[in-house]
């Protein structure tokens, strides 16, 4: 998986209500024309991460086409998912 661009953004709990915090990315991902599942248009990865003291995990993501404006119904392997919590750790505080 090639992480082309990204952004990232604090998301504000108004009622005070969770613990922690949360971060919400946007992944573009750069795709491989032979692959199965590769899809015309842009697919980026919404990722929402959670950091508390020393715990930080993956709650949630989607993969969305943003050119056809669908959400995909795909699921990252392990190995993927454990890149997409390295690069979420390491960029978090950019929000």
């Amino acid at each position: 998986m090639n992480i082309t661009e990204y952004t990232v953004e604090k998301i504000e709990d108004p009622t005070g209500i969770l613990s922690g915090e949360r971060y919400e990315f946007f992944l573009t991902l750069e795709e491989d024309e032979e692959d199965e599942l590769f899809e015309d248009g842009t697919i980026q990865l919404k990722v929402l991460f959670f950091v508390e003291e020393s715990e930080m995990k993956v709650l949630n993501y989607d993969f969305y086409n943003s050119s056809q404006d669908k959400y995909l119904d795909f699921a990252l392997e392990e190995d993927e998912l454990q890149e997409v919590f390295i690069f979420c750790s390491s960029h978090y505080k950019e929000a």
